[in-house]
């Protein structure tokens, strides 16, 4: 690895290049999860002051440098969004590791001879979280649509139904976007004996624009999840990384409640000093929008992802959503598309996330940069269908 000595001549001429790349990258830029709809400049004279929302965010620090009633009404919209039965907890964290880490460590704190159960689907930072708390973990398989195992759960579940089961539910995976049946998870474990039970829904990608939606699958706290975070950089964009945790209040009670005197307000979260700053970037995205302009952005990303699906198939190229999905599943293009439009590939698939800012241009130079490299399936294949196979055939527990 090649290390620069800070304070260099070239400093200007660097910052410029990375601008420059930065810029020069945003129109193929479209295979992660990150909208770009939304300016947050005006909040430029901020970033002159230190924003440290230390402690618990209900309880405002001595220092006057906080965003923590900003902070608040950013939980109260989240917690009214997932239907969060008073009284609820929560927090801004600095994104969807630390969240899924506070939720599972509310499960531990609960529950400390849990086991932890999630899919191979899962985001790689549940199982880091677990092996940082000290908890044992189970595996289950994804099925081909990227849902969890209901079946291969069901019997794990039966099998270690004298202990608590703490089950992580994706909603949203990170290469298919699928989602996790929560009510039908609460309904399997109840059925195989598992009296106590943890239920965390990482929501970090489809959280918000599923809860906007008409009809949509079961995932939030009146659903039967004990919590649930969401990303701030995902669907709202926000120029650095941050999350949402909220939480049922019971599962709180079990926490370490230190009061540091030189801070002045208890701390229940993971980092301490928390990013005021996220909070403020939150607070005004939700405030110029609410509901409506979300639910318009919601509707937006679907309806661009169904007409980026036609396109490939048009051009017969195989791909595949799932309804309400944002991203469209394709086969893995040759290096020399993927070397301008770098998408996340596994196992000869690839996504694109059709957030809000990617526009129906950039679809089609996508499709047309497909089409002239003739790439088109000599075989069968599951992406070749137009919609994917649900996979949802659930076997009774008997």
């Amino acid at each position: 690895m090649t290390r620069t000595v800070l304070n260099g001549p070239d400093d200007n001429s660097r910052l410029g290049g990375l601008l420059r790349r930065l810029a020069g990258t945003a129109s193929t830029n479209i295979g992660f999860p990150a909208a770009v709809d939304i300016d947050y400049r005006k909040l430029a004279p901020f970033l002159g002051h230190l924003l440290n929302n230390a402690g618990d965010p209900d309880i405002d620090p001595i220092h006057p440098h906080h965003t923590k009633e900003f902070e608040r009404e950013v939980l109260a919209f989240f917690a009214n969004l997932f239907r969060a039965p008073e009284p609820w907890a929560g927090y801004v964290t600095s994104g969807g590791s630390e969240s899924n880490l506070a939720a599972l460590q509310l499960a531990r704190s609960r529950y400390p001879d849990g086991i932890v159960v999630h899919s191979t689907a899962a985001h790689y930072s549940i199982p880091k979280a677990a092996h940082l708390l000290g908890l044992s973990t189970i595996v289950v398989n994804a099925q081909p649509n990227g849902e969890i195992d209901y079946d291969e759960l069901a019997c794990h579940a039966e099998l270690h139904r004298r202990r608590p089961i703490i089950v992580v539910a994706n909603i949203g995976t990170t290469l298919t976007e699928a989602v996790d049946d929560v009510i039908y998870i609460q309904d399997l474990l109840a059925d195989v004996g598992v009296h106590d039970r943890y239920l965390h829904s990482d929501a970090a990608l489809s959280g918000i624009p599923l809860a906007l939606t008409d009809d949509p699958p079961g995932f939030d706290l009146t659903h039967g999840a004990d919590s649930i975070c969401i990303s701030g950089h995902k669907f709202l964009g926000t120029p650095m990384p941050c999350g949402v945790l909220i939480a049922r209040h019971h599962n709180t009670d079990h926490l370490p409640n230190a009061v540091p005197a030189y801070i002045g307000s208890p701390d229940t979260t993971i980092t301490g000093s928390r990013n005021g700053f996220a909070s403020l970037m939150l607070w005004l995205v939700l405030h110029e929008l609410g509901r409506p302009g979300l639910r318009e952005r919601a509707q937006y990303g679907q309806e661009l992802a169904q007409y980026a699906h036609q396109r490939l198939q048009d051009i017969g190229w195989p791909s595949w959503r799932h309804p309400h999905a944002l991203t469209v599943v394709l086969r893995t293009p040759p290096a020399s598309v993927l070397s301008r439009w770098p998408l996340p590939s596994m196992d000869g698939r690839s996504h694109i996330v059709c957030m809000p800012g990617v526009s129906h241009s950039q679809v089609d130079q996508l499709a047309a940069a497909l089409a002239e490299k003739g790439k088109q399936m000599s075989r069968p294949s599951e992406l070749d269908r137009s919609t994917h196979p649900a996979c949802a055939t659930r076997v009774g527990i008997p």
